[in-house]
C-alpha cells in the first residue's frame, strides 16, 4: 500500500485505541483522525491539563468523538504500571496501541529509574506498557501495536556497554539509539507474537519523516536558524507526518513486521508507504539481547520463546 486515503477507510465504532503523547504534534493528529473514524481513543498524556485542552480542541472538530484522557509519564516505570492498571480496570479490549510519545535531544538527564531520559521515554516506557497490556491486546481480534521510530535510526547502534550514556552523552546519538531500539523492538515483537501463536495481533512500525513539532524544542537555536531554509523545503506538517502512523494503524494491506514512512526526499516528507529499515534493525542477536536486557531493567517478562 503506497498511499493513504482516509476517506476510503470505514468507521470503526467498536474499536478502542491508546495513543501515547496524544496532546500535541503527531499524537494529536493521530488521535484526531482515529476519532473521526469513531474509534474510542485513550489519550495517554504526561500533562493532564494539556491533555484536556487537546481533547477540547478535537471535540470542536469531532463533536461526537469518544475521548478519555489518562495520565502517564513514559519516563517513569511506576507511572506506566499505574496507567496500565487503571486501563485494565475499565476496559476489556484494545485494538490499537500507538506507542507515539517521546523526547528528542534534551540535555542529559537520568530518570529516577536510572535510565537516560530518551531511552526511558522513547523506548523502555513503551516496552513496559506493551508488556503490561499484551494479554488484552492479543485477546482482541485484529489488534495492532504501532511503534514509532525515526530516520535517526539509520546511523545508530545499541551500545550495550553504556546504554544509559553514563560514560559519554551525545544528544543525537542517544536519540538515534532510542529510535533504533523502538524499531528493533517492533520487529522482535512480531517474531514473538508468531512464535507464541498469537494470530489476533500484529506489530508494525512507522516513522514521520521530518516535521516541525514540539519534539524539536531542544534543538539549539542557532542550528534551527541556520537550518530553517533547508527545513522548509524538506519538512511536512504534523498532519501529514502522522499519516505513516495512520497507515500502520488503519491500512488494509498491512502485515506484521512492516515499517512505514514518507516516500519523498530521503523519506523526510511525502505520501506514506513502506520505509527502508537499516540492516541493524534486522539483527536477530541484537534484538534478543535488547529484549532480555529490557525485561531485566523494566522487571517484566512476556512472549518468551
Amino acid at each position: 500500500m503506497s498511499n493513504l486515503n482516509l476517506d476510503e477507510i470505514p468507521n470503526q465504532k467498536e474499536k478502542t485505541a491508546i495513543v501515547t503523547g496524544a496532546n500535541a504534534g503527531l499524537g494529536f493528529e493521530t488521535t484526531l483522525e482515529l476519532a473521526k473514524k469513531e474509534i474510542k481513543v485513550i489519550m495517554a498524556c504526561r500533562n493532564l491539563n494539556k491533555g484536556e485542552s487537546a481533547k477540547d480542541e478535537i471535540l470542536k472538530q469531532v463533536p461526537k468523538a469518544q475521548l478519555e484522557v489518562m495520565e502517564i509519564d513514559l519516563s517513569e516505570l511506576d507511572s506506566v504500571r499505574e496507567f496500565a492498571k487503571s486501563f485494565l480496570a475499565k476496559h476489556s479490549s484494545l485494538n490499537l496501541l500507538v506507542n507515539n510519545a517521546g523526547v528528542m535531544m534534551p540535555p542529559y538527564q537520568k530518570t529516577k529509574d536510572g535510565f537516560e531520559l530518551q531511552m526511558a521515554a522513547n523506548y523502555f516506557g513503551h516496552f513496559l506498557l506493551t508488556g503490561l497490556l499484551i494479554d488484552i491486546i492479543t485477546k482482541t481480534k485484529n489488534s495492532r501495536i504501532i511503534s514509532l521510530s525515526s530516520i535517526a535510526h539509520r546511523n545508530a547502534s545499541i551500545n550495550f556497554k553504556d546504554m544509559q550514556s553514563e560514560q559519554k552523552y551525545s544528544k543525537f546519538g542517544a536519540y538515534g539509539q532510542s529510535k533504533l531500539a523502538c524499531l528493533i523492538f517492533s520487529k522482535e515483537l512480531q517474531r514473538r507474537l508468531e512464535a507464541n501463536k498469537k494470530p489476533n495481533s500484529i506489530s508494525v512500525a512507522a516513522h514521520p519523516g521530518a516535521s516541525n513539532t514540539e519534539l524539536a524544542r531542544h534543538l539549539p537555536k542557532l542550528a534551527t536558524i541556520l537550518l530553517t531554509p533547508f527545513l522548509l523545503l524538506v519538512t511536512h506538517s504534523p498532519r501529514n507526518a502522522a499519516k505513516p502512523t495512520l497507515l500502520a494503524s488503519l491500512g488494509k494491506d498491512v502485515d506484521g513486521g512492516d515499517y512505514y514512512g514518507p516516500q519523498g526526499f530521503m523519506e523526510m516528507n511525502g505520501n506514506p508507504g513502506l520505509a527502508k529499515a537499516e540492516s541493524q534493525a534486522y539483527d536477530v542477536l541484537t534484538a534478543k539481547k535488547l529484549w532480555e536486557e529490557s525485561e531485566k531493567l523494566t522487571d517484566i517478562e512476556f512472549l518468551n520463546y
